[in-house]
């Protein structure tokens, strides 16, 4: 039984050094000659639209996000797999060689030091104001008047913004998005300030009320996470694609289509494509 049992631990130290081994040598083989050998993209994706939805009936994915990974597989010629993740792991994802990429993953000094991102940016949001269909919100200007009471989410840009640049209104800080999205859809403010993207969503499920983006555009960049990795290959190949499907309208028109499928008026919504705004 020792003698087993000796034998059990030795090929449990031998398997686990040949795992270590396969991994460093994947690593060391790069994600843009992984992806061809594999046949397959793996990208992250989380319960979050417009970027990624998930029909819970069918399991399929779709959402602008989706639409950039699939059009990307079918550019390589390979299939393309979607791994759940949340944006919190999303990173820890990538250096564990879960997934090849992670989209709307917005580039930061901090995220710099662990994941690579190609220098084009993957789209464009702004700040915006969900708020009353006869409320004039076409600059910032027009909501810093006393009686406009607007909620915002406690220690965000948002919040930030806001207060320094409509001290004359009422501005209500809330702990969450939700709570601050609440305020609006009981009437206790006339307009909530997220960044644009999710007051899609929240929009749609009050059926009520206008998104803005008000002048000047409070704007910033999102981008396209990719593992950090001495071949630069596949980071470099990911800047041409996104660039290339920005300049010629694609990556706007995909998330218009989206906005469509869910039921949304694309005029009705901010566009992902600065130049538009």
């Amino acid at each position: 039984m020792r003698k087993q049992f000796n034998r059990m631990i030795c090929l449990a130290i031998v398997s686990f050094f040949l795992l270590l081994i396969v991994g460093h040598a994947m690593a060391a083989e790069g994600t843009w000659d992984s992806i061809h050998q594999r046949k397959s993209l793996r990208i992250g994706v989380v319960q979050a639209p417009p970027w990624f939805l998930k029909d819970l009936t069918t399991g399929q994915w779709s959402g602008f996000g989706y639409s950039v990974g699939k059009a990307m597989a079918d550019t390589l010629g390979v299939k393309l797999e979607t791994v759940e993740v949340t944006w919190g792991s999303a990173i820890a994802a990538l250096q564990a060689n879960k997934i090849d990429t992670m989209f709307v993953l917005d580039a930061t000094p901090k995220r710099a030091l662990a994941v690579d991102f190609p220098a084009q940016p993957l789209l464009y949001y702004a700040l915006a104001v969900l708020g009353r269909e006869d409320l004039n919100m076409e600059n910032w200007s027009d909501l810093n008047k006393d009686g406009i009471k607007i909620s915002v989410t406690q220690g965000t840009t948002m919040e930030r913004y806001v207060t320094k640049h409509l001290p004359k209104a009422k501005i209500l800080r809330f702990p969450s998005n939700g709570e601050s999205v609440a305020a609006f859809q009981s009437g206790r403010v006339d307009a909530v300030s997220l960044f644009h993207p999710p007051l899609i969503a929240m929009q749609k499920k009050m059926g009520k009320g206008k998104i803005v983006v008000p002048k000047p555009v409070r704007a910033s960049a999102s981008s396209a996470a990719v593992r950090l990795e001495k071949d630069k290959r596949w980071r470099d190949w990911v800047n041409t694609a996104i660039s290339y499907w920005y300049i010629t309208g694609e990556s706007q028109r995909w998330y218009e289509e989206f906005l469509r499928d869910f039921g949304l008026d694309p005029k009705a919504v901010p566009a992902i494509q600065k130049e538009l705004w």
